[in-house]
């Protein structure tokens, strides 16, 4: 019974005992928001493990946050995370972009793919389509779609202008339509 209220414990409640260092609640929270923060690194990385490398640094940073009391209780607790999230798969898009500044130049005829079939898609044939997109376009497109930034934010966070945010974008979707009707 005692384990079955541990494993309801308010997000405040857990807040607070991870304040005061408490390993076991900072497991508990992390645990409580693994697979939605899983979610979220994965959408910026091309593996599983790379995106579980981020998720981990991400709640070193949560944590270590916590514990400082630099957490403000008023925002909500899954979108500071999200935020967090966010800019580690990019400090970690930054810290190896040395390793991938190459072109991705590629003659394809454009196909064009029946609207209906983007319905029918799966969680597994996002992940692949978004797999085969260039690492920048993938962030951008993610940042921007998904996320919901704005260009200028996106040229802020991976130090790129305004126009190569609108480039990488618009390559984007012009590879995944031409992927979506190749595959699909």
């Amino acid at each position: 019974m005692e384990k079955e209220l541990d494993k309801n414990i308010a997000i405040e409640q857990l807040i607070s005992k991870c304040e005061r260092g408490s390993v076991v609640h900072q497991e508990m929270l992390y645990k409580k928001y693994y697979g939605y923060a899983l979610t979220v690194c994965r959408l910026y990385t091309y593996s599983n493990d790379e995106a579980v490398s981020i998720l981990n640094d991400s709640f070193l940073k949560v944590f270590t946050s916590i514990e400082k009391k630099r957490y403000n209780r008023t925002i909500p607790f899954k979108n500071w995370l999200r935020r967090i999230l966010i800019n580690t798969a990019i400090d970690h898009y930054r810290k190896n972009i040395k390793h991938l500044n190459h072109l991705d130049i590629e003659e394809s005829n454009e196909v064009f793919a029946d609207i209906n079939v983007i319905d029918n898609l799966n969680v597994e044939d996002i992940l692949s389509l978004l797999d085969q997109l260039p690492e920048i376009q993938r962030i951008v497109f993610n940042l921007y779609e998904i996320q919901g930034f704005k260009h200028n934010e996106i040229s802020e966070k991976l130090l790129i202008s305004e126009s190569s945010s609108r480039v990488f974008l618009t390559r984007a979707k012009k590879k995944l339509r031409v992927l979506i009707g190749k595959n699909f």
